[in-house]
Parts: C-alpha cells; sequence; structure tokens
C-alpha cells in the first residue's frame, strides 16, 4: 500500500492532536479507518469533513497514489 499524508485542520487537527500523520492507505476510505481507529473523536470530526486528494475533492472510494496529500476540511462556521 501506499504511504500518503493526511493534513488536519481546525476541529479534525484538535481532534488529531497534530496538524499532520502518514499512513499506508490504499483508498481514502482506508486511510479514515487507519487513523482514526481507536480515537471515536477523531472519527466523528473525520466523518463531517470534506477531503481533497492533491488539491481536488476526494470520497472515500479514492485511489490513493503514492506521495499522495490528503486535506481533511472540517465545515467552517461563519458568516
Amino acid at each position: 500500500m501506499p504511504e500518503v499524508t493526511i493534513r488536519y485542520f481546525a476541529a479534525a487537527r484538535s481532534a488529531a492532536g497534530q496538524s499532520t500523520a502518514t499512513a499506508e492507505a490504499a483508498s481514502l476510505g482506508d486511510l479514515i479507518s487507519t487513523v482514526s481507529s481507536d480515537r471515536p473523536e477523531l472519527a466523528r470530526v473525520l466523518s463531517l469533513c470534506t477531503f481533497l486528494l492533491n488539491g481536488e475533492r476526494a470520497t472515500a472510494g479514492t485511489l490513493l497514489p503514492a506521495g499522495a496529500q490528503i486535506d481533511a476540511l472540517p465545515p467552517f462556521a461563519g458568516g
């Protein structure tokens, strides 16, 4: 499986306790499962996030190439 980097923003960063992580994952769904296993708050926040793969929107089924960068973007409040 390829090694990829996930960058956490806002509430995702708070739930993860870090701004980035690396993991081996074949798809975005695999990555989410890997980084949030045994971390229910992070899993909850990630379930609300929009994900970008190298700047393009990605879904759980999106396949990840080696070296991919994923951004986890929770909903932002504001107005």
